[in-house]
């Protein structure tokens, strides 16, 4: 079956936090991390049988639900996930932050709170929070642009390893906003100094669907039985399928003590329990329907990547897009203009009418300069919204 992702969908008035946000029905949404597509079908359908039942009380979540997880990753990504290490939460934010929690329960003096928490910045803004909130302190990885390219700083990332007040190394695979799917060598060196300095990783992997042809994406916690004890890792349907307001993802922890102090967590911020619609909208989505609309998606967004690209390197060649392996986030390079990230997204709002996020939002420093672009939606609205960048920015 073809799937038409050129049919406009109208979310104003639905309290859409992508739409709704302001009156003013000129401006183009280009900001937070939420698509214009109606879900999959399959989706649709399994929905609508659970709604006509007409009960939505506590749900139990099946035996179907880890069969359908387990398969999916182990025929689409060759990752083969054991039933017992799957914990089942309400989102990725509430799993990471929990996770935290769980490895940073004891007093400082015998490695808990206060200890420091690694990420490879420009990176996504909850992972600050998470920090924060958790009594945590920060350790930043900056990445090295090269080329249009991200890189990691390997002399860096070892050195804040190496720090034994770091303790967890808060990883994003695939990257959002950097746009960088980790190559197998990347994330086999990253694990490598984890272990040697004893630093467990959490890997935010909500992502993992949308990637650029000619990449692939890897499960950190395949590449190695040691890697995968030493390991968190968070994934959701939610980014894929347009389904985040359903609030379903899992954690997987293959080893059990650092499992038990994760589960213990999630109950403490009381966030396991589940909806019912969720749990149906998972296994919906991880079947052979929802892998071809799913591809057919990735295909249409490399589509709005290369026309987006093509206009910024025809047009306004002097502000370079940064490489998209991953995501559906274009990075963009501003500092040509000579205005910080948060005056040319206020003046984007204001004169041009698209809202896009500065990249401040994902590290002071090493996002300065720099402005986020959401490229899921229909093709004319992303060639309308960036022609309006340009022009403005020009």
């Amino acid at each position: 079956m073809t799937y038409n992702f050129d049919t406009p969908v109208n979310r104003k008035g639905t309290n859409c936090v992508k739409w709704d946000e302001f009156s003013d029905p000129d401006i183009i949404p280009m900001w937070v991390a939420d698509m214009d597509f109606e879900t999959a079908p399959c989706i649709l359908q399994a929905l609508q049988e659970r709604m006509q039942h007409g009960c939505f009380g506590y749900t139990l979540v099946p035996e179907s639900y880890y069969k359908a997880t387990i398969q999916w990753f182990a025929r689409r990504h060759r990752w083969t996930i054991d039933r017992k290490s799957f914990i089942y939460t309400s989102g990725v934010v509430p799993a990471i932050s929990a996770i935290i929690k769980g490895l940073t329960t004891l007093p400082p003096s015998k490695g808990g709170e206060g200890l420091k928490v690694l990420i490879q910045t420009p990176v996504y803004n909850c992972f600050f929070s998470s920090i924060r909130n958790n009594g945590c302190i920060l350790a930043e990885n900056p990445l090295k642009m090269e080329n249009h390219r991200y890189e990691v700083d390997w002399e860096d990332f070892e050195a804040k390893c190496a720090d034994p007040d770091t303790k967890v190394f808060l990883l994003c695979n695939p990257h959002n906003p950097a746009g960088r799917v980790w190559t197998r060598e990347e994330l086999t060196r990253m694990g490598d100094i984890c272990l040697r300095h004893g630093v467990f990783v959490i890997s935010d992997e909500i992502h993992c669907e949308f990637v650029m042809p000619g990449h692939t994406y890897t499960p950190f916690a395949s590449l190695s039985p040691d890697f995968a004890a030493n390991a968190a890792v968070c994934v959701s349907p939610s980014k894929a399928f347009n389904i985040a307001g359903l609030q379903i993802a899992n954690i997987i922890v293959p080893d059990d003590s650092n499992r038990q102090r994760v589960d213990k967590a999630i109950n403490i911020n009381e966030v396991c329990d589940v909806n019912p619609f969720g749990v149906i909208a998972l296994q919906a989505a991880y079947t052979p329907e929802g892998e071809t609309w799913l591809n057919q998606l990735c295909q249409y967004i490399h589509g709005n990547y290369q026309l987006a690209k093509q206009l910024f390197e025809t047009e306004l060649p002097q502000c370079p897009v940064t490489t998209l392996e991953g995501t559906y986030l274009l990075w963009l390079d501003i500092r040509a203009t000579g205005k910080t990230s948060q005056q040319v997204a206020d003046h984007l709002m204001r004169h041009a009418k698209v809202f896009v996020n500065a990249g401040t939002m994902y590290g002071k420093t090493a996002g300065e300069g720099y402005i986020r672009i959401n490229l899921a939606t229909r093709r004319s609205l992303v060639e309308e919204g960036i022609k309006r960048i340009i022009n403005q920015l020009k």
